[in-house]
C-alpha cells in the first residue's frame, strides 16, 4: 500500500511540473535528492558499522549478558513467548538499553 502511495505523489509531481512548464525542476529535485541519498547511505552505513562494533565488543566482555540479566523481569513481561536464555532476549535487551541511555544511532544496529 505505501508503495501505492509513493507511486501516485511521484506521479502527480511529475504530472504538476509537466503542466506547469517547471519540469526542469522537478528533474533536478529528483537529481539533487538521489545525491542526498547516496550521502545519507554513505554516513549511515559508517555509523551503523561503529557501533555494531561497540555492541560486539559489549557482547563479548560480558556487559550485554549483564544489563539482559537485570531487565529480564521487564522483557519477560513484554515478550513471555521468547524462552528464558534466548538469544533474542540479548539483543531484544541491547535495543531497550541503548533506547533508554539515549544512544539514538546505537538502537537500530542492536535490534537488527
Amino acid at each position: 500500500m505505501l508503495n501505492a502511495i509513493w507511486a501516485v505523489m511521484i506521479l502527480l509531481a511529475v504530472i504538476y511540473g509537466a503542466f506547469t512548464g517547471r519540469m526542469s525542476d522537478v528533474t533536478n529535485a529528483a537529481l539533487d535528492s538521489a545525491g542526498e541519498a547516496i550521502s545519507l547511505c554513505f554516513t549511515m552505513a559508517g555509523v551503523v558499522a561503529l557501533w555494531m562494533g561497540l555492541m560486539e565488543i559489549a557482547q563479548r566482555a560480558g556487559l550485554v549478558g549483564k544489563l539482559t540479566r537485570g531487565i529480564a523481569p521487564f522483557l519477560r513481561f513484554l515478550f513471555p513467548r521468547i524462552p528464558k536464555g534466548h538469544p533474542a532476549e540479548g539483543y531484544i535487551a541491547a535495543n531497550v538499553i541503548a533506547n533508554v541511555l539515549g544512544l539514538g544511532w546505537a538502537c537500530t544496529p542492536a535490534g537488527l
